[in-house]
Parts: structure tokens; C-alpha cells; sequence
């Protein structure tokens, strides 16, 4: 897979994360105090051509692969990579971001990548099968509900990861799929100091279960594990840290 560029705040550069954890030290204010998030991940999308290496999260390659194409969600979709994937495997995707400048930059990532594919279709014409929404997701609530809902990496220290994700499970159809992926926080890289200070941002497994109830008669837990991959630091450093990986059934 390829890599990011290069970022100190980054914990690493291997994968496509939508929301990720900024460097501290403050950022740009709301209109009634506090932080904006919005701002926030604006200025940072603002602050590169490109955040993030644009190849769709392998976890989501490995869970979503064999699912049959439905409708999806995807929080935090950041600049459209895992959507774009998602609906090349056939899901009609709502992506939902809270940076407009990250929505800006995924739906011209869509618009080429539709352009390369109607250069191979007898008629031209491939429509596009992704919604892209603005929003705030600590207010956030769906208005549909899918066979799909996935999250990848939604740390934020602007954002308490319950509340997204807990909308995320109510809005799995029966028979559906919830997919989180996240860092694990006893596996986070040495580097980063930012990242070890703000460990409330990240979660086990056990957390997802408890937190989203998905330990009820209603879900059948599919996939439930920590896996280990290799990293690479802003510096070049090497560490080994681990994804929590969680996959739920909705029961009928």
C-alpha cells in the first residue's frame, strides 16, 4: 500500500484515515466557545494536497470484500477513499465528513475516478453512486438505515467516539453489517506524544461491545480481534501497532 506523505502528527502512514488525532496546542474556536471541530479538520486538510495515502483501508478490503452490495454509510469518509472503493464493489454509499474541504477534495477524487471508468463503458455513462454529506458528528443522526455502516479510525480529540459510533449501530438494518476499525490504545506507536496523552480518543474491542451494546440478543458478533501490522514514523522509526477490528451482525 502506498504511503502517506510524511507528517509529525501522524502515527503513521500506511493507511487511509479519515479523522485522526491533530497535534494539540489548540485550534480555531466555535461561534459560542470552544473548539470548532469543523475549522479544525479544514485547516488540516488545507494544510497538504493530499492527507492521506488515497488507497482504501485494508481492514475494510478484508471485511467488506465478500459482503453483497447494499446501501452503506461510512463515517468520517475524509477525502473519499473507502467510498470510492465501496462503490466500485457495487454499495450505493452516503459518506459523511465534518471538513468541507476534505468532501470538496473526495468528490474530485470521485469525478476522476468516474472519468477513468467511462472510458471503458460501451455507453459512456457511469453514474455516480455516492452521496456526500457535511456534518457535524457529535450532533449528527441518520435519516436512513443500511446494510452497511462502517467506521475507520474515528480519533479525534475534538470528538467523543460513543456518541458517532452509537448512531452508527442504530442505523444497521436487521441483517446488516457495523464494521469499526480503530488503533488500539496499549498499541499505539512510541512517537506521537500527543496521541499518548489523549488515550480516551481510542478504544479496545471490549470498549466497541460495552459502549454500543452490542453484547445483546440483537447483534451476533462476527469478528472481534486486535491485529498486529508494521508502521513507519514522520522520522523513519519502526514500530509494530495493532488495529482493533470489529464486525457485527445485526440479527432479524
Amino acid at each position: 500500500m502506498s504511503e502517506h506523505p510524511g507528517q509529525r502528527q501522524d502515527m503513521h502512514q500506511n493507511e487511509d484515515r479519515p479523522h485522526e488525532a491533530h497535534d494539540g496546542g489548540g485550534g480555531p474556536e466555535a461561534a459560542g466557545g470552544g473548539i470548532d471541530p469543523a475549522a479544525v479538520w479544514d485547516e488540516r486538510y488545507r494544510s497538504k494536497a493530499r492527507l492521506w495515502s488515497g488507497k482504501p483501508n485494508p481492514q475494510l478490503v478484508r471485511e467488506a470484500g465478500g459482503l453483497h452490495p447494499g446501501n452503506a454509510l461510512e463515517l468520517g469518509c475524509g477525502e473519499g477513499a473507502d467510498a470510492i472503493w465501496l462503490a466500485r464493489q457495487g454499495w450505493s454509499v452516503t459518506a459523511v465528513d465534518v471538513s468541507a474541504v476534505a468532501l470538496e477534495r473526495a468528490h474530485s477524487h470521485e469525478l476522476a475516478e468516474l472519468a477513468r471508468e467511462s472510458v471503458h463503458a460501451s455507453n459512456g455513462d457511469i453514474r455516480s453512486k455516492i452521496t456526500w454529506q457535511l456534518a457535524d458528528l457529535t450532533q449528527w443522526q441518520p435519516d436512513a438505515s443500511y446494510e452497511l455502516v462502517t467506521s475507520q479510525f474515528l480519533h479525534s480529540q475534538e470528538l467523543d467516539w460513543r456518541i458517532p459510533l452509537r448512531a452508527a449501530a442504530a442505523a444497521v438494518k436487521p441483517g446488516g453489517t457495523l464494521l469499526v476499525v480503530g488503533h488500539h490504545p496499549d498499541r499505539l506507536p512510541p512517537w506521537g506524544s500527543d496521541h499518548h496523552n489523549h488515550r480516551d480518543m481510542f478504544y479496545t474491542g471490549d470498549d466497541l461491545v460495552r459502549e454500543l451494546g452490542l453484547n445483546g440478543p440483537d447483534w451476533q458478533i462476527e469478528v472481534l480481534t486486535s491485529r498486529e501490522r508494521p508502521v513507519t514514523g514522520p522520522e523513519g522509526q519502526e514500530a509494530t501497532i495493532a488495529d482493533v477490528v470489529l464486525r457485527a451482525t445485526r440479527l432479524p
